[in-house]
């Protein structure tokens, strides 16, 4: 189903002139569903209003030879992020993919799911009924459901996503759920499936983690980590090498 309510999302972008604005606006505006972009060059941010996946945003403003970093999706309290990882004990490299979820009505939430370093094939990507991962997708329990629902159209049943031979697949959905029920909630991508009658499992290519307020568009505006004391793109560089999208 096409993605049709606009919703905001915000970025932060690193720009030195007019002519870097120019740059991100115009190849911004040859994805579908750009209905609106505007550029800070002195807070170096890039708010845009549409339809197109974040995802698919970040791409387009990568290919002007810049990085971009999510700061912010929709309203306070309606966004949220899940980080997949493998529970392989063998894998060098657990990260593997990224969700990102934006409420844009009281019953509508889009879901951009983003993989990479998979098998080929088709996944089925699940909501489930505990965040308890401590042992993988086998102890986040079942599919997120009513009792009368069925497994396969059971509410946290997300949809399929495709895997190339290139190990990168992404989705770009929407659900009629709301943000506050999904927090703290386990999220597993996985050939396998509970409709199919097959039993969970942990390996390489099974991804899980936990479902976690982000911060709205306007929410975020954190430049250097108090932690760390890293910057933002510091931080980024971190996160890139262990595999983040």
């Amino acid at each position: 189903m096409a993605i049709t309510t606009p919703f905001q999302t915000r970025f932060a972008v690193p720009m030195t002139c007019e002519s870097c604005i120019k740059d991100i606006s115009g190849s911004l505006h040859q994805l579908s569903g750009i209905q609106k972009v505007e550029a800070n060059l002195k807070d170096q941010l890039v708010t845009i209003e549409g339809t197109a996946a974040p995802s698919a945003i970040v791409a387009a403003i990568q290919s002007t030879g810049r990085d971009a970093i999510l700061r912010g999706s929709g309203g306070s309290n309606s966004s949220a992020v899940c980080i997949l990882e493998t529970h392989a004990t063998k894998a060098l490299d657990p990260v593997k993919g990224l969700v990102r979820m934006v409420q844009v009505s009281p019953t509508l939430t889009l879901v951009d799911l983003t993989i990479r370093g998979l098998s080929p094939g088709k996944y089925w990507a699940t909501i489930r009924e505990t965040g308890d991962i401590s042992q993988g997708a086998v102890s986040t329990r079942g599919i997120w459901k009513d009792p009368k629902e069925n497994a396969l159209k059971a509410r946290g049943v997300l949809g399929t996503v495709q895997v190339g031979k290139d190990g990168m697949g992404s989705v770009f959905i929407d659900k009629p759920i709301q943000i506050w029920e999904m927090i703290g909630r386990g999220l597993v991508v996985s050939r396998q499936h509970e409709g199919e009658g097959k039993f969970e499992k942990n390996d390489e290519d099974t991804l899980v983690g936990v479902i976690a307020r982000s911060a709205g568009v306007w929410d975020n505006d954190k430049t250097v980590c108090s932690c760390s004391g890293k910057t933002l793109w510091e931080e980024r560089k971190d996160e890139v090498k262990k595999g983040m999208l």
